[in-house]
This record gives C-alpha cells, structure tokens and sequence, in this order.
C-alpha cells in the first residue's frame, strides 16, 4: 500500500506531503490545479525519464519520495538485490541541478532497473490514454489466467519455458560453431597429417642443414681432406716429419739452456694436439661419402620442411610443433562440440516434453473460465452503460510455444448487436475502452493480488446512472486493494474512504500546487461543488448528502 508521498522542488510543486489510507482514495481539484504533476512525479518512481526542466528551483535539488507498507512476500526481492528489507520501505528518485538522477530504495542507492523491478510490483498508474495494454496477448493472458487460478502452473511454466529457451540458445550456438567448425575440418585434417608425417619430434633443422650441405659437397670435402691428409704424412717433406724434427732439435737446445724448456713443452703439447686433430680429420674423411639416395631423402625432407615454415609463416621447427598440436585438439574439440551437442539435444527433448504437459493444463483451465469471464464482464458492462456490449475469447493451438504456453489468445469485443465480434483493437472505440478496462481491472482484483492502482480520469464523458456505477465499482474494487482516483465526477467522489483536493495557490509572486486531506464537511462541499460549479446551492448539498449516503 502507499502510504505517504513527499514531493520537492517539482514543477508548481514547492513542497507537497500526504498521507493515504488504504480503501478508495479520491483525489479532486479543477482543471490544471496540479493533478498531473503529482502523477507524473509518481512516474519517477515507476523509473520513468527524468527531466531537468521539471526543476522549479533550478539551484536545488528535485525530490519525489514515496512510503509503502509492505507484507513479508517481498522479502525475496531485497534478500536477491542486497537490499534491508524494511516493512515501511521508502522509494526515492533526486533530480539534481546537473540533469543527473539518483535512485534510492531506503536509502541504499539502486539502478534504474532494481527500481523498476520493485515499484512495478507497487504502482499501476492507468489513464484515458493508458488502454493499449488491453490489446497485448500477455495482459490477456493475464486477465484469463488470473480466473483459471493457474498462477502456480503458469510460474511453473514460464520456468520451464526460461530453462527451455536457454538451452535452445547454447544449442544454436553449438551447432553454428560446429558448422563453421566441419567448413575447415577437412582442409585443418589435411594439415594436421602434412605434420604428422614429417615426424617433427624427431627433426633436428640444424643438422639437417648440415647434413645436406655435407652430402651436396661432399666430393669436394673429401678431395680437399686428402690432401690435407697429404701433406701431413708425405715422408720426409710432410709436416709432422717437419714437426717431429722440430721438436728434436728444441729438445736439445732446452737441455743446454731453461729459457727454452718452456717453448720446448709447448711445441711437444702442439705436437699432441696436432695429432689428435689428423686423427679426428682421418675419422671424418672415412664417413665422408657421396650417397645420391641420401642427398634425395634429405632434399625432400628440407623442401617440406621450408615448405611449411612458408605456408605457416613461422620460421621454426618448434612453432610448426605448436601448430601441429593446436591442430589436433581442434580435432579433439569438433568430438567434444558433437557430444555437447547431443546432451543439450537430450534435455530440449525433456524440457519439451514437460512444457507440452504443462501447455496443456494450462489451457484446459483457461477453456474452463472463459464462460466465466464472459458472463463476468458482460454484467460489469451493462452496468457501466454497454448494455449491448458482447466479448469472448478465442484460444488457438500455436505451432511453438511461447511464455504463455502453446496457445495464442485474442479478445474480441463488440458494442453493439448484430455485428460480428472482431479484435478488441479494431472494435473498441475511445468512449469505451475505459470503462471496459475498468471492468477487467474490477475482474483481475477479485482474482489477483493487485498493487496499488492508480485512475486517472478513466471516467471521462461519463453522467449519471454510468457515473454511479462507476463509482459503485470503484468502491466494490478498493475493498481488494488501495485504489487511488483522480476523478471530476460527484458520484466517485462521494465512494471515497478518504478525500483530497488539489488546488493551487499564489505565495509571494508564485503559483504553488498542493494536495489537502479533506474532512467530512470538506468532502460534502467538494462533492456539492462538483455537482453545481463554483456557486455552492443547497440543492447541490443535498444531492452531496444522498450520494454520499
């Protein structure tokens, strides 16, 4: 229930607090008074735009606050939002000079959307202007639903629907990555066995090299050895005959004098490094050998591999590796995405299964209370003035299902006898639909907890008889929630559990808006006046005094 509302520094609004009971609430003033600043500083709070031009005081700071009474069912929603729950919350949107906005739920700041999310539970504000609502599927559904007491099976449903949904989502996600996935396996698998085959673990690029340029030269190599070779054993002009004989000499010289021992130990060290080195050359020139299969193999084996360092644009054998491997859990991957794919396929098949049932309790209940709601709202209408007015509603199987089930639904509406009944959006006229969205607003509050629901001057163009009966129906639907109207009617007036006026005044140079609780005799003058005009007669007190009752 709202039960305050505090306005600040809004429009002609200088400072406005009220408090509202539970019950009807009747909300009068004359034209441009200020009715529909305080609803649209109501909008706020709904976590509509807010604009900066709606500032009186371009310096200060604008506020809309509202208090609501609340029972332990939203205990949730805080508990989700990380928010104190607090059984009088206070909703707050500030304006500030800057454009900015800020949003509060008891004082804790909040997005936009949190905000919306509770206060949507809270308000329904509904004007004249306010009834397209009336021709959607979901609020038609609503209106069905609320008589079949299907609010457990439809929850029911709409979770399944939530999980059936998701799981569509990741299974199209899956299949197109597959898709893209099996366009480049073939070409990928190509790639992966162009490695493979190359047996890249046991490559060693640099002594490939080396290999092949020994193989490629190696004539050359071995003629160039011999005679080095040569020229180390030639008897009597060979070098290690030269050497030894050097040796022998320094060797002598090193007895007669130290000077040259050390000259003379290096040269003998020379000497056995010498011989070494012959050695390992006799070793190499006796593996040097020109094998033309070998030189093919080793060839073949450079060009694929600089083949695929090109193609792959990397310059080692290490990075081909790396690709190699990425290549083959791509090829993995494909086996796990397919497997992914049949278990999700698995639990669509379940959740449709379950939906189907669910789909069809569902409307079997609804089937059950359209005669219901027909004859409901038909009785509602006539007293309203449609006396003539004829509605149904038409479920038909849908080929998917949808948040509602498996079914479409349509209101069809006809003022008048003797012609065929059409989509309410078609057959309605401005006249008539608010009286027949009060009508099913009256229906949804004996059926649903509603919030607290807002008119805004629905009973436009309407008198006597119809006016009382709006009023009648006013009062019968505050008795099953806090209705607050706005209204120029005396017959809705006089319905009120509680009164208020608007009215504006001009303090010191400017026009202000306000809203001033009523008491009785206020009430009775305010009806009287709404009946008469600005002269009060005491026949208009009269008629205030029967309509109140």
């Amino acid at each position: 229930m709202l039960s305050k509302i505090f306005i600040k520094n809004f429009a002609l609004i200088d400072t406005l607090e009220v408090s509202l009971q539970d019950g009807l609430q009747v909300i009068t003033g004359e034209t441009g008074a200020g009715k529909s600043i305080i609803l649209g500083a109501l909008r706020l709070i709904l976590g509509e735009r807010a604009d900066v031009k709606s500032i009186s005081n371009a310096e200060e700071k604008s506020i809309v606050e509202t208090e609501f009474a609340l029972n332990n069912q939203f205990k949730k929603f805080f508990i989700e939002n990380d928010l104190d729950y607090e059984h009088q919350t206070i909703i707050r949107r500030e304006i500030l000079p800057s454009g900015k906005s800020r949003a509060f739920i008891n004082d804790v700041p909040v997005t936009l959307d949190i905000l919306k999310e509770l206060s949507s539970q809270l308000i329904d504000i509904h004007s004249q202007f306010e009834t397209s609502n009336l021709f959607t599927s979901e609020y038609q559904f609503k209106i069905i639903d609320g008589l079949s007491e299907n609010k457990k099976l439809i929850d029911d449903y709409q979770y399944e629907f939530s999980e059936f949904q998701s799981l569509k989502t990741q299974l199209k996600k899956l299949q197109t990555q597959l898709s893209e996935s099996n366009k480049e396996r073939d070409y990928k698998q190509f790639l992966l066995i162009e490695l493979e085959d190359l047996n890249l673990d046991d490559v060693d690029y640099e002594d490939l090299q080396n290999q092949l340029s020994i193989q490629e030269n190696a004539e050359m190599i071995s003629d160039n050895l011999a005679q080095v070779l040569s020229r180390f054993h030639q008897e009597e002009v060979g070098i290690l005959s030269f050497f030894n004989e050097a040796i022998h000499k320094l060797s002598k010289i090193a007895e007669v004098s130290n000077g040259f021992s050390e000259l003379d130990q290096r040269l003998e060290g020379s000497f056995v490094e010498l011989k070494d080195i012959i050695s390992e050359l006799e070793n190499e020139a006796g593996k040097i050998e020109a094998n033309p299969e070998n030189l093919v193999l080793l060839s073949e084996l450079n060009n694929k591999l600089n083949a695929l360092l090109l193609k792959h644009s990397v310059s080692g054998v290490h990075e081909l590796k790396e690709i190699r491997d990425q290549l083959a859990d791509e090829q993995m991957g494909a086996s796990e995405l397919e497997s992914s794919i049949a278990d999700i396929e698995e639990n669509v098949s379940k959740k449709e299964k379950s939906l189907h049932s669910l789909s069809e309790k569902l409307s079997k209940n609804r089937k059950k209370s359209v005669p219901v709601f027909i004859k409901k709202i038909e009785g509602l209408l006539k007293k309203l003035g449609l006396e003539k007015a004829k509605v149904d509603i038409e479920l038909q199987n849908a080929q998917e299902f949808n948040m509602w089930g498996k079914e479409n639904i349509q209101l069809l509406f006809q003022a008048n006898s003797g012609f065929p009944l059409k989509p309410i959006q078609t057959a309605i006229s401005g006249g008539e639909r608010s009286r027949v969205m009060l009508a099913v607003k009256k229906i949804i509050a004996e059926s649903d907890e509603l919030p607290t629901l807002i008119l805004d001057e629905i009973d436009t163009g309407v008198s006597g008889k119809v006016a009382e009966e709006i009023g009648n129906l006013m009062r019968e639907m505050s008795e099953d929630m806090q209705l607050i109207v706005i209204s120029h009617l005396a017959q809705v007036a006089a319905k009120g559990n509680n009164n208020y006026k608007v009215v504006k005044h001009d303090i010191s140079g400017k026009t202000q808006s306000t809203i001033i609780p009523l008491n009785e005799e206020e009430k009775l003058n305010e009806i009287a006046q709404l009946l008469s005009g600005s002269k009060i007669t005491d026949a208009a007190l009269a008629q205030a005094k029967e309509l109140i009752g």
